[in-house]
């Protein structure tokens, strides 16, 4: 029989990728056993962070075949976001991307000209990226 304390710890990554993102309303609704694998059940917001959580599980275990998993994407393609004080588009692209060097595409799809100059306040979409 699966245990499912030493499952947990071995995706713990996946579930903290996940909610890492709660502030934007990702959010875990379940982690038990199904059968003999994890079952983790979660919503999160949009394909943008439903890229990072693939990534997490992709890096625990490429083939995932102990993980069984419903993540439903509340939101489309894009994920809003607020600039905050102290931020940077790199800062951003690290944090929704796993790359801080996706900048310039978030700067190219908000019509940013300038990546460096951006305002706390500042309403931007980040697009889900292949």
């Amino acid at each position: 029989m699966a245990d499912l304390e030493q499952l947990k710890q071995k995706y713990n990554p996946v579930i903290s990728a996940i909610n890492s993102f709660s502030e934007y309303g990702a959010k875990v609704e379940a982690v038990d056993l199904a059968g003999e694998q994890l079952h983790i059940k979660a919503s999160v917001p949009s394909k943008v962070v439903a890229n990072r959580v693939w990534d997490a599980i992709k890096k625990v275990d490429p083939s995932y075949s102990d993980l069984k998993h419903e993540i439903a994407t509340a939101g489309g393609d894009t994920q809003p976001y607020t600039i905050k004080s102290g931020d940077s588009l790199s800062k951003i692209s690290k944090l929704f991307y796993g790359d801080a060097n996706k900048y310039n595409e978030i700067a190219q799809a908000n019509g940013i000209p300038n990546p460096d100059r951006i305002q706390a306040g500042q309403q931007i979409n980040l697009p889900a990226l292949g």
